[in-house]
């Protein structure tokens, strides 16, 4: 199926490495010209030559979203190339700590970087899709911001703040042309998921087969209805089809690719 995507410039941030790598390389392959950022120049300008070795056109942009002047140069950078017509609001981080190892500090540590770089971002680079009358406002979020944890509170409560923030974004939009949209991935398999289940699996008796180990791992810490966890190039594909203009009609909407994780309707 063609997206239609070509000829649209694409913005992913933190796309050097993980979901965000994943959706970079899928916009790039359904014709997007794509800039991938990242921290790490090495990493970033790895997955923009793979890019670009195969068929595809992508730039880089180097830069810390945790702060003003590092967000000017990131959308600097991007917009050199010309309009971006799409932003995929990917950046940030987590720790693993409880309530109470997780410090005040921490809390506004992981706020700024998974929130307000979010919105460092929109609103440098709103305002040229306002002149383009079109364009696609993407924020991955995630489903610990709709059933959190009692574990690292910080990160489940951003990831709230990102689903909230992104529908009134959609508000603010209205009838611009530009739809803001929200992504929310379930437990997603990574080489470090990967390691981390092998190394786990003996005294859990998840098995030895990692068929095995995955669908028991599954059953006993994220329980869903396919019985596996999902990749990112199903994220990459969710993002793809929202940044379509087959999605010109989603606006405010939150994409679970979860498996059936939450179960709220």
């Amino acid at each position: 199926m063609d997206l239609q995507l070509k000829g649209k410039r694409a913005l992913v941030t933190g796309s050097s490495a993980g979901l965000g790598e994943a959706i970079v390389k899928m916009l790039a392959n359904e014709g997007t010209e794509v800039i991938v950022h990242g921290r790490n120049v090495e990493r970033t300008n790895q997955v923009a030559d793979f890019i670009n070795q195969n068929n595809g056109k992508a730039d880089v942009a180097i830069g810390d979203l945790t702060t003003d002047e590092g967000a000017d140069k990131v959308a600097e950078q991007a917009l050199k190339g010309g309009k971006i017509d799409i932003l995929v609001n990917n950046a940030g981080f987590y720790k693993h700590t409880s309530w109470q190892d997780t410090t005040s500090n921490d809390w506004l540590e992981v706020y700024n970087a998974n929130v307000v770089s979010y919105i460092r971002m929109i609103h440098r680079i709103l305002p040229q899709m306002k002149e383009l009358g079109w364009g696609r406002m993407i924020h991955i979020g995630g489903g610990l911001g709709i059933q959190p944890i009692k574990e690292q509170p910080h990160y489940n409560a951003t990831l709230a703040a990102r689903h909230n923030l992104s529908v009134s974004l959609a508000r603010e939009l209205k009838e611009t042309g530009i739809t803001s949209n929200v992504v929310s991935p379930g437990a997603i398999m990574n080489e470090s998921v990967e390691k981390w289940l092998m190394s786990a699996a003996p005294e859990n008796n998840w098995g030895t087969d990692f068929t095995e180990i995955e669908k028991n791992a599954v059953k006993n810490i994220v329980p869903n209805d396919t019985g596996r966890f999902g990749r990112p190039e199903e994220i990459a594909a969710a993002v793809c089809y929202l940044s379509s203009p087959f999605a010109d009609y989603v606006s405010g909407a939150l994409l679970r690719v979860d498996g059936g994780t939450i179960r709220n309707i």
